[in-house]
């Protein structure tokens, strides 16, 4: 079965309770289930618990404040820098204040060694902060600890249901290429690959049906981590480095400006010179997948958001911007009017 067959029959095994372990096959799951004991022992672990940043940015900006929520695993908690400066939340919550000239307020309820299935408890402690945007990255954990994809889903998909709901605006980037960790071998390499890949691309079809939007992680937030492991991996060789962090964050801060509709006025159309364009949803899952970076949002063709081949989907390569460093977060107190 192709990526785009396997990406419909998780998506809608997810919906209806269904399995999902056919994509790869008995015999590959075998061989994940016994290699990754392995693999895990050989990746280790990093020291410490990742340093919080929870906290307000943008010192001296006007309000009222973006209040942002991250969820998710280690790489959204940071794990293995000792800064928190470094930390993804805090590279976001700084990018986020500079490029909108506003305020704003993390809340970070990430969790190291978080699964699909425990973003309902983060959700349980977020949503009562109101968020404006919350941003989710999940997966990698699913995939070592072999979570049948369809399981992963499910527990996605009723995380962004609950978010728009409440009406919090979700951005999720999905499951990276575990194929490109070093420590990971053949053939659980392989193996990885394929799993993470159509699991990224099913997170994608589930997130845009539930009215979210995705970035992919591809191989490890873009070409840079195959080419340069040692610099934008941690010590452990499995988490990101600082520098890795930092790439994380450069690619989905376009994303995250552009659900809270804050993205540059010269960006609100798709530029077919840049790739980007209006396609069905199963299509552009694949693309994403395929091109690390991708962003993918619901859209509508003639006024319906549907086509014969499903949902309608703008795909888009936005332009990072220009590095920002992080910062440490300043506490104050919230103001009445901010809520």
């Amino acid at each position: 079965m192709g990526t785009a067959g396997a990406a419909r029959k998780l998506a809608s095994a997810a919906a209806y309770g269904g399995g999902g372990l056919s994509v790869l096959g008995a015999s590959l799951y075998g061989v994940l289930r016994l290699e990754a004991q392995a693999a895990r022992r050989t990746i280790g672990n990093a020291e410490g618990a990742p340093p919080d940043p929870t906290g307000w940015y943008g010192r001296g900006r006007p309000g009222p404040a973006i209040k942002v929520a991250l969820l998710g695993d280690s790489s959204a908690a940071g794990y293995g820098v000792h800064r928190v400066e470094e930390t993804t939340g805090a590279l976001l919550a700084s990018g986020l204040a500079v490029r909108a000239d506003r305020r704003v307020h993390l809340r970070a309820f990430a969790v190291v060694g978080a699964r699909s299935s425990d973003l309902g408890g983060q959700l349980d402690r977020a949503l009562p902060t109101a968020p404006d945007v919350a941003i989710i990255l999940i997966g990698a954990n699913d995939v070592t600890h072999r979570v049948l994809p369809a399981a992963s889903v499910r527990h996605l998909s009723d995380a962004v249901r609950r978010l728009r709901e409440a009406g919090v605006a979700v951005l999720v980037g999905t499951c990276p290429d575990l194929g490109t960790v070093e420590p990971i071998m053949p053939p659980l390499k392989q193996v990885a690959r394929i799993w993470s890949r159509r699991l990224a691309a099913a997170q994608t079809i589930a997130v845009l049906e539930g009215g979210g939007r995705t970035v992919s992680l591809g191989s490890i937030l873009g070409p840079e981590f195959a080419a340069a492991p040692a610099l934008l991996f941690g010590p452990d060789r499995f988490h990101p480095s600082a520098d890795g962090y930092r790439s994380l964050a450069q690619v989905l801060l376009p994303s995250a400006l552009a659900a809270l509709g804050l993205g540059p006025e010269d960006e609100q159309e798709p530029e077919t010179f840049r790739g980007e364009g209006v396609m069905a949803i199963t299509d552009a899952a694949v693309r994403a997948v395929n091109v690390p970076g991708t962003e993918l949002d619901g859209t509508e063709v003639g006024g319906a958001r549907r086509g014969v081949r499903g949902l309608w989907v703008e795909l888009r390569h936005r332009r990072r911007h220009p590095d920002t460093d992080g910062e440490a977060p300043q506490e104050m107190e919230l103001d009445h009017s901010e809520g």
